[in-house]
This record gives structure tokens, C-alpha cells and sequence, in this order.
């Protein structure tokens, strides 16, 4: 059954998931926000799009059993689905990364995306020979260059680990400018059946790289489902009041919680301190807010203490550090961050349990 991630532009949210062990004050700039492949989408963030708002159903264990393993190994690397990336590699790609690690980027950020190597029946996007590569560049940083490469007719990644031999170079692109988005041409002849588009994306601001994996099926014979359409992002407008949902389907009842904020503004610029509350009866284990500030508004963070803070289109999003990521039933937990720009009162939020 294809499920399909629609979060609500005007949340306010707080990205909850299981992070890398984090303590004490941490200061994160506003740009740690990055990108992916989202048309055919990464691996991430295909599991994230179709389940995010459903991750806890156990129905997908056998309708989707790749994004169940994900989803079981570490929420975080769907939540934090733009932020698969590599530092200080010079280019040296097949060097850094072992065969069998492609899709996790050699394991990295402390292996949140291990889960993306394993080897099984990934969901598919159908595709013709040529078609069209939609990047989400979330942060701006525009890009040295963008490596697209096909697998090679005759791997089968469903009982294959990928390798660098496995892998056909199709487009090396030149520069672009920091933008939200590129779309890139690709031709991929010659192949028909599942295969695996990788990209390497060499942002331009700092030396990181970034990988994706996305499965495709070529041809007749595979998924009746059309490609992602990226319009049906996280950017969506609001179609109902938020505050009035009752828990997604498949999500206990007793699974809940909920966020609230207090800011001190002086004119030019404000503090926001959030507690994020355990509302029902079991412990959160991990907790996620989204939220986006107002039309013209001009508010940025400038720094954020006890959760990361990324962004995503149109949305501002936090995750918890490892000191306040579970929070007991009846229980809470807070952080907090300086804005630049007016601001009197937070938008609506909206929390994610996990």
C-alpha cells in the first residue's frame, strides 16, 4: 500500500528521533538543514514520505519490510532524511567509502544510516531510460558538481550489495548556484528491471559530500505506482486545523505528547524556551516537532541550545539531544534558542512521538 508523507506547512515542529549521544550545551547554525534525491527519491526519504506519519503501524513490516528494518534501526535516519553526508574527502569517494557502504555514505554520522546497505526488496520508482533527477538542495549550499551513476545491467539489488564496480558514471555535471532545488537529466540505456540510481553531490559552501540510493524500476513487469511527486512535500498548506487530529493510524493512543513554548522578546530579536511533554500513558522514546514561522516575517535562529535544528522547504525543524530525547509518561523535558527578527509568539506545534 503506498502511503504518503504530508506534513502540515504552518507546524511548528521539533524533529524527535534516536540521535547520536549528544550532552551537555550545544550551539547548531541554522543551515544544517541539507538535501537528497526526492524524484526517484532516496531510500530515507521515500521510507519517510510514505510512513512518516504512519511509522509505527506494524502492518509495515510485511508491506514494506526494507523501511520497517529502517524505521526499527534508527527512526532518525528518516527524520533526518537531508543529512546523509561525508567532510573533508577531497573527491575521494571510492577511497573513503567501501563497497557494500554506498548507500550509508561509509556509515556515516556515527552510522544513523547503516540500515539504508541493507539488502532486500527496496520499494521501486518506475522510470523510463531517460528521465529527469529532482535534488532537493534544503539549505542553499549549490554544488561543485553532481555524480549520477546507474547499476550496471545484470546486478540485482535485491541479493546484491552495492560496490563501485557494480556502477556506471551517467552524468557529471558542472556547478550550480545555491538554490532550493536542481533538476538534472539523466539517460540510463540499456537497462530494464530493478537497479539503484546513487548520486554523490559535492556541495559548494564547505567540503561535504552527500550520497543517496534510490531504487527505480526500469521497463515493464515492476510497481504500478507513479513516481514521488515532490509537490506533495512537507511544503503543503494546511487543508485542516492540526490541533483538532486525533493519533495517525496505527499509532497507540497512548503514545503522545505535546509541545508549548514561552518567548522573552526584546524588539529586534527574542529567546524561545519549548517543553515538550509525555501526554500519554507510555514513555516517548524519541519526540519530533515541525513548525514554520510567517509569511514575511524574516525570523531566523541564531543559536539553539538542548535539540539540533535543520530545515526543510518551508519548515523549521529540531531533534533532541541524547540527555532529553525520552521523556517519561507525565513527564517533560525543554530547550531553547535566540531568534533574530520580531517575534511575540510561536506558531502552532505540533508533536511527534516516537
Amino acid at each position: 500500500m503506498l502511503r504518503t508523507r504530508k506534513l502540515r506547512r504552518s507546524l511548528i515542529v521539533i524533529v524527535a528521533a534516536m540521535f547520536a549521544a549528544v550532552s551537555g550545551l550545544v550551539f547548531i547554525q541554522t543551515a544544517s538543514g541539507h538535501g537528497t534525491a526526492t524524484t526517484p527519491p532516496a531510500r530515507q526519504y521515500s521510507c519517510w514520505e510514505r510512513w512518516g506519519d504512519d511509522h509505527l503501524n506494524p502492518d509495515m513490516a510485511q508491506e514494506d519490510p526494507m523501511c520497517w528494518q529502517a524505521w526499527q534501526a534508527n527512526p532518525n535516519t528518516m527524520w533526518n532524511w537531508n543529512g546523509l553526508l561525508r567532510e573533508g574527502l577531497n573527491d575521494q569517494h571510492e577511497t573513503a567509502i567501501p563497497d557494500g557502504q554506498l548507500c550509508s555514505g561509509g556509515h556515516a554520522e556515527g552510522g544513523r544510516y547503516n540500515s539504508l546497505d541493507e539488502v532486500g526488496p527496496w520499494h521501486t520508482t518506475p522510470l523510463e531510460n531517460d528521465f529527469t533527477l529532482h535534488y532537493e538542495d534544503t539549505a542553499r549550499h549549490g554544488s561543485d558538481y553532481y555524480w549520477v551513476y546507474v547499476t550496471k545491467q545484470g546486478f540485482d539489488p535485491t541479493t546484491e550489495a552495492l560496490g563501485w564496480g557494480d556502477l556506471e558514471r551517467v552524468v557529471t555535471t558542472g556547478t550550480y548556484e545555491p538554490g532550493e532545488a536542481v533538476d538534472i537529466p539523466v539517460s540510463a540505456p540499456g537497462r530494464t528491471g530493478a537497479h539503484i540510481v546513487y548520486v554523490v553531490w559535492q556541495a559548494s559552501h564547505l567540503d561535504q559530500a552527500f550520497y543517496s540510493c534510490s531504487d527505480v524500476w526500469f521497463g515493464e513487469g515492476g510497481p504500478t505506482e507513479e513516481p514521488t511527486d515532490p509537490t506533495e512535500s512537507p511544503t503543503d498548506e494546511p487543508t485542516d486545523d492540526p490541533t483538532s487530529d486525533g493519533p495517525t493510524t496505527g499509532e497507540p493512543a497512548d503514545l503522545a505528547c505535546e509541545a508549548s513554548a514561552t518567548v522573552s522578546s526584546w524588539g529586534s530579536g527574542a529567546t524561545v524556551q519549548v517543553t515538550v511533554a509525555a501526554t500519554g500513558a507510555r514513555t516517548v522514546n524519541s519526540w519530533m516537532l515541525h513548525w514554520a514561522w510567517a509569511d514575511g516575517s524574516n525570523v531566523a535562529i541564531s543559536n539553539i541550545w538542548g535539540a539540533e535544528h535543520s530545515q526543510m522547504g518551508g519548515l523549521e525543524m529540531a531533534e533532541p539531544v541524547s540527555y532529553n530525547q525520552k521523556i517519561n509518561a507525565s513527564d517533560t523535558v525543554t530547550f531553547g534558542f535566540n531568534v533574530s527578527g520580531s517575534l511575540t509568539s510561536m506558531p502552532e506545534m505540533d508533536c511527534l512521538p516516537a
